[in-house]
């Protein structure tokens, strides 16, 4: 079995996981680590190629992309154009049909493939969501977060000039309304009104209720642990009155990264062009022949 060479673009929490994942996937084999600093190398990455460029590495199938979401266009773009498959688990939801329409024609310009917000949510709650409506065509489908870490927030957070550490909790209201606890550590004579402002005013926080709360220590607050709660109630054909629910609670970057290798993987088995998860055959994100899954799992 010819195994895909996989490029890793970014090593913090993500990008961590990422290469646990890959090291359990039986048709992977790294190629290497990008990294913006190639000189400050982890001891788990001793023997491994880490570069600053992917053009640094030879003969890359796929780029997962590891990045904060605000960077994924950029790079996505670049190395699609440099002939290799990308992978990304970009979550800001409403910025998601200009990015796949965007990437779309990027990749089919290069024969390539970008499988674009494949993480958790967006990902495979989207698959789920999906699954529900087909099940209920008529209804009501609520996505609770949490209680948990949301990395996408807390990311752009750190992002905020003044802010030294940051921890974005997510907090479920109920009915898909969710509450934003944000803590963070400044910088020395960083102005705590002007950051919290920041914070409220970004597209990530503007559209919910959030609260930032300036504390000593956010490494005494932190906590990978994350969940979701999906419920659809809706009518099958004309029958009223159907419910249906979807449940876990999760390491958040470890299901991130498990997601964002399934679909690596799956990159490799389409057409030229920008895909969610939802338009992806879900057997392709799993290892070895179709008919075997269909033999174990049908």
């Amino acid at each position: 079995m010819k195994k895909i060479r996989v490029a890793v673009v970014g090593y913090g929490n993500i990008g961590h996981y990422v290469l646990d994942a890959l090291r359990e996937a039986p048709d992977f084999e790294l190629a290497g680590v990008v990294r913006r600093d190639p000189s400050r190398v982890p001891a788990e990455l001793g023997n491994i190629p880490v570069v600053a460029d992917i053009a640094a590495l030879s003969g890359v199938d796929v780029a997962i992309l590891c990045t904060p979401s605000r960077k994924v266009e950029e790079y996505a773009s670049r190395i699609l154009a440099q002939g290799i498959n990308t992978v990304d688990s970009f979550d800001i939801h409403t910025d998601i049909p200009g990015v796949y329409e965007r990437l779309g024609k990027i990749a089919e310009a290069h024969g390539k493939v970008s499988v674009l917000s494949a993480g958790w949510d967006p990902g495979s709650d989207s698959v789920v969501r999906a699954l529900l409506e087909a099940c209920a065509p008529k209804g009501i489908t609520y996505t609770n977060f949490g209680p948990g870490m949301s990395m996408g927030h807390t990311v752009a957070v750190k992002a905020v000039p003044g802010v030294k550490a940051a921890l974005s909790m997510t907090i479920p209201v109920g009915t898909g309304i969710h509450r934003r606890m944000v803590y963070v550590e400044l910088e020395e004579g960083a102005d705590f009104a002007a950051v919290a402002d920041a914070i409220k005013t970004d597209p990530y926080f503007a559209h919910d209720e959030t609260h930032v709360r300036q504390v000593e220590s956010v490494d005494a607050l932190k906590d990978m642990g994350h969940g979701v709660n999906l419920t659809r109630k809706g009518v099958s054909g004309r029958t009223q009155n159907q419910l249906f629910e979807f449940n876990m609670r999760i390491n958040n970057p470890a299901l991130t990264a498990q997601i964002l290798v399934g679909a690596a993987r799956a990159a490799m088995r389409q057409r030229p062009g920008c895909y969610t998860l939802i338009e992806i055959p879900v057997v392709d994100l799993l290892p070895g022949e179709r008919k075997e899954w269909v033999r174990r799992l049908v």
